[in-house]
């Protein structure tokens, strides 16, 4: 049957060379596993077995993915079936298809491939973290002007704020993680949905191709796709988290901010302006990681309101996109972890606008509700008390003021000048907030202590889980081997 020119232009080549860059390798890891397994099982004789992985390993994978789609096959697995024939005829080569589908065959090399794109977006996730920990042990007592509602707040640290972010970090390697365990589980085996009469191991299957175990009912195998729809909802998350931050970097930029110096590789200058410095590394991790959320939204949209089947809306068409999402959110990760790793911090500015608009004032509240036991609602009118009256009078003493906003409470306070500055100081309002997870050194401290033992550990989970796809791409190789 020849497919109509239209359907080969708008659907056929595009699929073909979509496949050709991104499955033929797992395609043929299938097929040999798929092989060994139907020896093993005795459902193909050894004989037909060693001529077909004589012909498998006849296939080169570059001729594969160059060669040019001319409309004869349907798509990749047809074209790659018909290689197989050639090499070893068509009665041999037709028994590798026993107790499979193409609908199995697609459904594992999706998974095969999203398991490997969730691994490097936690590989970029945590060149994020490792530069924000290094950023945060140098910056244990950098104090700046935190913001709520985009007005100066409260002074904090940046070793607070990074461990903040790392703490997001933490938990998007838990929801990744969470994604690729859903993932990694073998379809092949299912056949169409109904599974098969012969008697075949899945377990196998799925050992030789690194999954942790098969998955279950046959339908569902086939027709759900909640692995690929959690894989990108992680994504989609941890891309959102990082946008709100690369924000903020992108304002300490500024020129009137002046908080946060790129290095020389991540900014450019003007055609027209040769004073311009700009992070545009920064603002390209925003682009391509708005995009690849954008991605990820589609990819839910596409899916939504599809039959719970086998249906092309979940394949060949949605594979591009998943693969977009991936790599685009990598591409941004890995852009805000270098331009962090070798970003400097402006400390003297960043501690020089900690003077700016009062925002250690909940100190002096706090303080007179700890030292003369005043309810914090007083202390808070009286503090605000003072802030009028010296806005009001810049040259009025500050001890003064607060006195005389006391006693219109009815209420004696008196501080010496001298303690008064000291209180209303951003080292004194960062050192007194030792409530855990707060910003004082000590507690810094021993947050960073806990955050670098915790990226320890998932360090060695992604090194696992990357030994283990390898380990298993070693079996395979030496069952094959042994045919």
């Amino acid at each position: 049957m020849a497919f109509a020119p239209e359907y080969v232009d708008c659907v056929l080549r595009e699929n073909f060379d979509d496949a050709q860059a991104q499955f033929v390798t797992p395609l043929l890891e299938i097929h040999y596993a798929h092989l060994v397994m139907l020896a093993a099982c005795g459902i193909v004789a050894a004989e037909d077995a060693r001529a077909l992985r004589a012909a498998l390993d006849s296939i080169a994978e570059d001729e594969i993915r160059t060669a040019r789609f001319g409309g004869g096959c349907e798509d990749l697995f047809f074209h790659v079936e018909r290689l197989l024939a050639d090499a070893c005829g068509e009665e041999v080569a037709g028994r590798l298809h026993t107790a499979r589908s193409r609908n199995d065959i697609d459904m594992t090399m999706y998974r095969m491939r999203q398991r490997e794109f969730i691994l490097r977006l936690l590989g970029a996730t945590h060149a994020v973290r490792r530069s924000l920990i290094d950023g945060a042990a140098r910056n244990r007592e950098t104090v700046f002007a935190a913001h709520t509602h985009t007005q100066p707040a409260q002074p904090t640290t940046v070793a607070h704020y990074f461990l903040a972010i790392i703490e997001q970090l933490e938990r998007d390697h838990a929801r990744l993680r969470a994604a690729y365990e859903t993932t990694n589980r073998s379809p092949l085996g299912a056949c169409a949905f109904a599974g098969t009469g012969f008697s075949i191991d899945r377990d196998l299957t799925s050992d030789l191709l690194g999954f942790s175990g098969p998955t279950g009912n046959t339908y569902g195998s086939i027709a759900a796709v909640d692995y690929m729809l959690e894989g990108a909802s992680a994504a989609a998350v941890a891309l959102a988290g990082l946008g709100r931050v690369v924000q903020d970097l992108l304002l300490w930029c500024t020129a009137e901010l002046d908080y946060l110096r790129l290095s020389d590789g991540f900014v450019q200058s003007s055609s027209i302006m040769p004073q311009k410095r700009n992070p545009v590394a920064l603002e390209h991790a925003r682009a391509i990681a708005s995009r690849a959320l954008g991605q990820a939204t589609a990819v839910l949209l596409a899916v939504h309101n599809t039959p719970f089947g086998d249906i092309v809306d979940t394949e060949d068409d949605l594979q591009p996109l998943v693969f977009s999402v991936f790599r685009d959110a990598t591409r941004a990760t890995t852009l805000v972890a270098a331009s962090l790793r070798e970003a400097e911090v402006n400390a003297d500015r960043l501690r020089a606008r900690t003077g700016d608009g009062w925002i250690t004032s909940t100190e002096l509240a706090d303080t007179l509700t700890r030292e003369h036991a005043l309810p914090f609602r007083t202390s808070h009118a009286i503090t605000a008390q003072v802030i009028a009256a010296k806005r009001n009078d810049p040259d009025l003493v500050l001890a003064d003021a607060l006195a005389a906003a006391a006693r219109s409470f009815g209420v004696s306070v008196s501080f010496p000048e001298a303690e008064l500055q000291r209180v209303l100081s951003p080292e004194h309002f960062v050192e007194v907030r030792r409530t855990p997870g707060g910003p004082a050194p000590a507690e810094t401290a021993c947050a960073l202590d806990r955050s670098a033992a915790a990226f320890a550990e998932d360090e060695r989970w992604v090194a696992a889980a990357d030994a283990a796809l390898a380990a298993a791409r070693a079996r395979l190789r030496e069952r094959s081997a042994s045919l």
